[in-house]
């Protein structure tokens, strides 16, 4: 073999040696870290709060499109300012559903504005630690302790007297038909006023210079009453000329003492008022 062919074998090993490190680099930089992303922020609302069972049971964030739920108690009035944090608290985010064990419902205003709204701002007691409305001041200024006369929560429908033994001496006394009483109702006042037998009729409007009769209650019967000018009620009673029936009539009065908005009916025909 001559020197030029040597020449040439050297040559080419040496472009091989080049060529080969280039290749066993060339992984090495394509595999260069690359830097982490930034991840993706968190949705603050997210769609389970729209899908049942949460749609119905759990309140929104602050600042998300209210749910069902939301929409209720917004219209209800049953929801501070603000309602929920935007960033859910730990107790929160356990369990989508919002409830924590032994914990309300998430939110709620403990004295909503519809205690303070006609016909409730006039019957029914607002619960404990809030603001009197108009018949928790009554009831104070009459010396009723406000719990005897409704449930601090939920409200009721109307107004229910304190038992009989804490009572004053009866009104008076009727035979009752079967168990049965027909009440005739007189509202000898020049105002409105709504009353309700609680448990058998909704609230209705008696108006002034007007009378009705109430036919076929069963007793114990309870009913209650306020005039619809926010005035004061003097309240009589006594049997009529008929078996089984009641008068019941309605008169003005600036007496606080003399005020009454509560008719009771016991199973032996007793009557209180107050």
């Amino acid at each position: 073999m001559n020197s030029q062919t040597r020449k040439i074998r050297k040559y080419l090993g040496l472009f091989g040696a080049i060529g080969g490190g280039l290749l066993i680099s060339t992984p090495a930089i394509s595999q260069t870290p690359r830097a982490p992303q930034p991840t993706s922020q968190v949705n603050p609302c997210p769609s389970i709060y729209y899908e049942e069972p949460h749609n119905n049971r759990v309140v929104v964030p602050q600042g998300c499109p209210p749910n069902a739920l939301t929409r209720k108690l917004e219209t209800q009035g049953l929801l501070p300012t603000p309602t929920v944090p935007t960033t859910p608290t730990p107790d929160q985010r356990l369990g989508v559903g919002g409830e924590a064990p032994g914990s309300g419902p998430l939110g709620l205003n403990p004295c909503p504005r519809i205690y303070y709204e006609e016909p409730f701002n006039t019957r029914n007691v607002v619960p404990q630690g809030c603001p009197p409305n108009a018949i928790t001041q009554q009831l104070q200024a009459q010396g009723i302790p406000p719990t005897q006369a409704v449930p601090a929560r939920p409200p009721v429908t109307g107004i229910q007297p304190p038992l009989p033994e804490q009572q004053q001496a009866p009104s008076t006394k009727i035979a009752l038909a079967n168990g049965r009483v027909n009440v005739r109702l007189v509202n000898e006042t020049g105002a409105n006023v709504t009353y309700e037998v609680i448990g058998d009729t909704p609230p209705r409007s008696l108006k002034g210079q007007s009378d009705e009769m109430l036919q076929g209650l069963s007793a114990p019967v309870t009913m209650t009453f306020f005039r619809e000018d926010g005035g004061l009620l003097q309240v009589t009673s006594q049997p009529a000329a008929e078996p089984g029936m009641l008068e019941v009539r309605l008169d003005e009065t600036t007496d606080v003492g003399q005020d009454k908005n509560t008719v009771r009916i016991q199973d032996d025909g007793t009557v209180f008022l107050n």
